[in-house]
């Protein structure tokens, strides 16, 4: 059998006496006050007007892009500038399967998510096959090549780009519902219901995430990102792994960017496929607000919502002042500032670390052994 993380055990086995535990108390109170907060923000469109509903959209799609270039790099190790090519693909497959197929905008939707991930099967033939720098130049010229391809397509409106149908995003499954059940107006709906579909988005994307670190595959690529030459001794498939994370991202950031331009309704490959809109700013809002960690870029979106918010209209100097603070903050709080949050009092809200607790031996108060 060829080595692989298919050959790690399945679980760590502890003395007799002893558990592993990943959850901590504080772990447990978070999730409490997650599932509050997703119910809150599920119940946002009855509750706040259009524009709060398509800033929370804003943030949920960035947060979606931001924790799987996090996934690929902070955890696989593989530092891709050309996070681009998904979100354009996604967003053209899109618009091919409504505008071509006639397919139903939310049904296109997964599909869209799987052509990004049939674009990134030969993406990563040839990227793999380049390591450090040389992967990151060569993700950001494979992206641009797709950016020219994606152009040629006359159908689609070629360098100009297109509109969805009127009808399409009108009569779109949930719609009618919304308009009939709740009274919305079929804008306010169609927001609505891309909103609520970031959401979910947003949290199988973490939960997937969560879920794959507490993993035996986690161990395998936590030891892949520290160490890869140690990783393949011990019995690690680190090609295998990183491949199939790199697919596993492209899909979901597949799937996000074709909500995006969902939302948007038009599309253009220059836009689509915008290194500063959808890579340059996600790795300022990971490295911002920690990498490697899940939390880091729920920190890092907000930071960047609010500085998006309050300086954009200094244009340039926004974008200066952007990366100045990247600067700043990897000089001084390389694990961000979630990672400087966590040094401090030592919260984890997403543990993945095992924890051996339990054992036979009775301790004092003072931590010593009892008699």
């Amino acid at each position: 059998m060829t080595p692989g993380f298919e050959t790690m055990p399945t679980e760590i086995a502890a003395p007799p006496g002893w558990r592993v535990e990943t959850r901590t108390r504080l772990s447990n109170i978070f999730i409490i006050l997650s599932l509050v907060a997703a119910a809150a923000l599920a119940a946002a469109p009855f509750m706040v007007s259009r524009g709060v509903v398509q800033d929370l959209f804003f943030i949920l799609t960035m947060l979606a892009l931001a924790q799987s270039w996090n996934l690929l790099a902070g955890y696989a190790g593989l530092i891709s500038v050309g996070q681009q090519l998904f979100v354009g693909s996604g967003a053209y497959a899109l618009f091919g399967f409504v505008i071509l197929a006639g397919v139903d905008p939310i049904l296109a939707i997964p599909l869209a998510g799987l052509f990004a991930m049939l674009i990134a099967a030969p993406a990563a033939f040839f990227s793999f096959r380049l390591y450090g720098p040389y992967f990151a130049i060569g993700t950001w010229v494979i992206a641009e090549v797709g950016r020219l391809l994606f152009a040629q397509w006359k159908m689609l409106g070629g360098g100009t780009g297109t509109s969805l149908p009127r009808e399409a995003t009108k009569d779109m499954l949930g719609i009618s519902v919304l308009q009939n059940w709740f009274g919305m107006r079929s804008a306010a709906a169609a927001d609505a219901l891309t909103y609520w579909l970031a959401l979910a988005l947003v949290a199988l994307t973490i939960g997937f995430i969560y879920r794959l670190l507490r993993s035996k595959q986690g161990l395998g690529l936590a030891a892949v990102r520290d160490n890869e030459t140690a990783a393949r001794a011990l019995g690690v498939d680190a090609r295998r792994l990183k491949i199939v994370v790199y697919l596993a991202t492209a899909y979901v950031t597949g799937m996000v960017g074709a909500l995006i331009y969902l939302q948007k309704a038009r599309i253009s490959p220059d836009a689509a496929f915008s290194l500063t809109d959808w890579t340059a700013y996600v790795v300022f809002i990971v490295v911002i607000g920690g990498i490697g960690t899940i939390e880091g870029p729920l920190v890092g979106v907000l930071v960047f919502f609010l500085l998006q918010n309050a300086f954009s209209s200094y244009g340039s100097w926004y974008l200066l002042a952007l990366g100045a603070l990247a600067i700043v903050t990897m000089l001084f709080a390389p694990r961000g500032l979630w990672g400087l949050i966590s040094s401090r009092t030592g919260w984890e809200l997403f543990p993945v670390r095992r924890l051996l607790k339990g054992g036979s031996t009775l301790h004092d108060e003072k931590g010593g052994p009892n008699g």
